[in-house]
């Protein structure tokens, strides 16, 4: 009985010790105090929390509060702030902050934040933020965010780190933007209405591998005005593969 005991007991610790990393989504609200009809302010923090392997989740984890602050942190000095809902009630208290100096002149402010894994292989994570963010004027922001990861490390992978051949891929890209935005291969990258800097095609600041396929996503104003929104092209893993260090 004892030793069946102990093999009992070494297979839970064997079985314990070899989970692997894994997610699990987290929420974070705070609402204000200060009495409104319409427009209530508060913050919605939804985002998934890695974990079982300390050293490669806290780096995750770290690397996705450090976003995630850069979002929703208004105030004018920098802060030190190490968890979500310290993170949220500073984006309540800057919008109290505001309306007791403009009481009225100060809406409601909203902020939402929802995280998922977008992707997961053996060798690459990616963590795709959806992030809205009102705190006056005509009208919100919305955008995604792209981060990803090695798994085995925690470290973040940045763009020009996915691609064996990044000046390759861009001209490759390049072209097939053109074509789905119909813009004359000979014209100026900008020649319909799009805003790219200094008039030249650059791969977007987000990019994001999907289950069909790797996207070039580019928010609002990156690549257009917010009234023509977002742009995006999508390129299936089989034509882009050739490409990329991790897939």
């Amino acid at each position: 009985m004892k030793q069946y005991s102990f093999l009992v007991f070494l297979f839970l610790l064997f079985t314990s010790c070899n989970k692997g990393l894994s997610f699990e989504n987290e929420t974070f609200e705070k609402k204000s105090t200060i009495p409104c009809k319409i427009d209530f302010p508060q913050i919605t923090i939804d985002i998934p929390i890695a974990k079982n392997i300390p050293v490669v989740a806290d780096s995750i984890n770290k690397k996705l509060f450090l976003v995630i602050k850069e979002i929703v942190y208004f105030g004018e000095e920098p802060l030190k702030l190490n968890d979500y809902n310290t993170l949220a009630t500073s984006f309540i208290a800057s919008y109290e902050e505001m309306h007791e100096k403009f009481p009225n002149e100060t809406f409601g402010w909203e902020g939402k934040i929802k995280g998922n894994i977008e992707f997961e292989s053996d060798q690459i994570i990616n963590i795709k933020l959806d992030h809205y963010t009102f705190t006056g004027g005509a009208h919100g922001y919305q955008g995604y965010r792209s981060l990803l990861f090695n798994p085995k490390t925690g470290k973040t992978i940045f763009n020009d780190q996915i691609f064996k051949n990044e000046k390759e891929f861009k001209a490759f890209a390049e072209k097939e933007f053109r074509k789905k935005y119909k813009i004359p291969s000979k014209s100026n990258i900008n020649a319909t209405g799009l805003m790219f800097e200094n008039d030249k095609f650059h791969l977007p600041q987000n990019i994001f591998y999907t289950e069909e396929g790797l996207l070039l996503y580019y928010n609002s104003y990156e690549a257009a005005s917010y009234a023509d929104g977002p742009k995006e092209i999508l390129f299936p893993y089989d034509k882009v593969s050739k490409y990329l260090k991790y897939l």
